[in-house]
């Protein structure tokens, strides 16, 4: 009995032994993250509206003939820049073609010619050209369209809950699909607005005389708001994906993190405004390395 009872007694020390906590050498390790770190600044942050503009002539005249006869000449073509009083065309009424010379044979002091000249009443471009030398036109027919050259501009249609934006924004950039960027003025705002879309046409004139096609669309940015409150670094701000939050990892030390919700203000391409809360221009956070992060968490600021 009692070989027994010691027999139990070593099962009961030896179970008991086998079943103590780990040592702390069995321990997890400790989760380090490396980050690199930024600190706020008052760079200006613009927002900015873009909408698109089209490259139009708003005055195009159409030329006519004023009798009916026959074209003698005409040196214009499509695309010729035309000044004011310029000569078109050179008509011959019929009768003239036919017994003009006769008339004048017979007496010259009548100086019969049938001859008429059709001149340009604007400084202007041809952007259609129906007729060509030695057509046979009718009183009234139209000769050639001209887009008179001082009415071009790039035509915006401003949404109208955007009109005050125009006050601050007289001189404006229009940005071709080529990258270049010319530099215009609000020229006119058109008197009527779209009765389906809600917008306004502003006329943009371009300040230096260049060649641009009729119809190509440029980019316009009128700028909305300009802040130069505390900002971060976009890679800075974090959010779920809703991005409906969003939070930053401020430092405490040189080793801990914590999460930080914050109110977004104004943003551009490259950073984000900090409305909410207060920060300091002496805070750090987290830039690089910091998605995934808990609401506390150690870190190594990478130098």
């Amino acid at each position: 009995m009692r070989k027994i009872y010691l027999y139990t007694l070593l099962s009961f020390l030896i179970f008991s032994s086998s079943c103590t906590s780990p040592t702390q050498d069995d321990s997890a390790p400790e989760v380090i993250t490396p980050v690199s770190v930024v600190m706020p600044d008052t760079t200006m942050i613009k927002s900015d509206i873009s909408l698109n503009a089209v490259a139009t002539y708003l005055l195009k005249n159409d030329i006519k003939a004023n009798i009916n006869g026959y074209i003698l000449r005409s040196n214009i073509h499509i695309g010729d820049n035309i000044n004011r009083g310029q000569t078109l065309f050179v008509l011959e009424t019929k009768e003239a073609k036919s017994i003009g010379n006769t008339i004048n044979s017979l007496d010259s002091s009548f100086k019969f010619s049938g001859i008429n000249r059709i001149k340009s009443p604007v400084n202007s471009i041809v952007v259609a050209l129906s007729h060509q030398t030695g057509d046979y036109v009718q009183e009234g027919e139209p000769l050639v369209t001209l887009a008179d050259r001082n009415s071009f501009g790039f035509v915006l249609n401003l949404p109208y809950e955007d009109h005050q934006l125009l006050l601050k924004n007289k001189n404006l950039t229009v940005l071709l699909p080529d990258s270049t960027l010319l530099q215009g003025y609000v020229a006119q705002i058109m008197p009527t607005v779209d009765s389906v879309s809600q917008t306004q046409r502003v006329l943009i004139k371009i300040k230096n005389n260049v060649n641009i096609p009729e119809n190509l669309i440029g980019l316009v940015k009128l700028q909305d708001k300009a802040s130069t409150h505390f900002s971060l670094p976009k890679t800075a701000v974090f959010s779920d994906e809703t991005q409906q939050q969003f939070w930053v990892m401020k430092l405490l030390n040189d080793s801990t993190a914590v999460k930080l919700d914050i109110q977004k203000g104004l943003e551009n391409n490259n950073r984000i405004e900090i409305n909410a809360p207060p920060i300091l221009k002496t805070d750090r956070f987290v830039s690089q390395g910091g998605y995934g992060l808990g609401d506390t968490a150690r870190i190594l600021i990478q130098k």
